[in-house]
């Protein structure tokens, strides 16, 4: 896919400007995910929607990003609460959207993002921009799951690695080549995240840490940002793939599965499947 735009999908659990004891944590003004995000919409005075459709509580999670983006003196900041499909067709919203410099996306249950906007105008209308314009795509946790083709809809971390313990379903569609799981250490998703690339041998896996995320160019390489690590999973040179033969509920095994681990500066081409590192002396700086 060519696009114009960027892509920013968060583990979840990302900095809001609020104080914690957290040591690994980066400034929040100069250096935190949020302020990225600004900064990738064109800075504070841009036009930036909060969708909080994925969450149970909407009100409150909008009024949570509200004054976490106020507190990096965002002055255009407004909350877009979807609930029902029949609102992802409404000329307002519509409206509010095409005048948008960037949409984020909050945490919940990706499925609720798909089932409500998917394959609406709204749907179509995120796409078009993204192709065609520098439009920015945030989401954190569902919100960043949600924006692959393939998209992880389930599945127990402690069943993985059993066939048909992850579910998986059709996403938004906004970087094909992509497979996202997010609070990827926390929750211990490894096992969840490689049975997908086995079923999905072409595809990349992404397991997002939690306060970090990437910055997608065009559809074509990733910056890590944020304070934790990243799992890549590459199974193009699998020597051994038994899922399409097992049947449910059967261990797995998977053979050379490549894996990187990634942390802020670091880089990865897309097309190329390359990684770029951060000199070990930049560490240090």
């Amino acid at each position: 896919m060519k696009a114009k735009g960027t892509l920013i999908p968060i583990g979840g659990n990302e900095d809001k400007g609020i104080e914690t004891a957290d040591h690994n944590k980066l400034d929040y003004i100069e250096d935190g995910i949020l302020s990225r995000v600004v900064k990738e919409s064109g800075g504070n005075d841009s036009s930036i929607v909060v969708i909080p459709t994925a969450s149970s509580y909407p009100v409150e999670i909008g009024e949570n990003y509200l004054k976490a983006f106020n507190k990096l003196d965002c002055s255009n900041v407004q909350v877009l609460d979807i609930r029902e499909r029949s609102q992802s067709e409404l000329s307002k919203n519509l409206g509010i959207i095409r005048n948008a410099k960037c949409v984020m996306f909050s945490g919940g249950n990706q499925s609720k993002i798909t089932g409500k906007i998917a394959g609406t105008e709204l749907h179509r209308l995120l796409l078009k921009k993204y192709r065609k314009e520098k439009f920015v795509i945030a989401g954190t946790s569902a919100g960043a799951m949600c924006m692959a083709e393939e998209m992880i809809a389930g599945g127990s971390s402690t069943e993985a690695f059993f066939k048909g313990t992850v579910l998986m379903s059709d996403g938004m569609g906004f970087v094909p080549n992509l497979i996202i799981d997010s609070h990827f250490i926390r929750r211990g998703r490894f096992g969840r995240l490689a049975e997908a690339v086995a079923r999905y041998p072409k595809l990349i896996g992404v397991g997002l840490a939690e306060d970090t995320g990437l910055v997608i160019k065009e559809c074509k390489t990733f910056e890590v940002i944020g304070s934790g690590m990243v799992i890549i999973f590459d199974p193009r040179k699998l020597k051994h793939n038994n899922e399409e033969i097992l049947e449910e509920g059967t261990p797995m095994s998977l053979v050379n599965l490549k894996t990187h681990v990634l942390a802020n500066g670091d880089r990865f081409n897309l097309k190329e499947k390359k990684v770029k590192v951060l000199p070990l002396e930049a560490q240090f700086v």
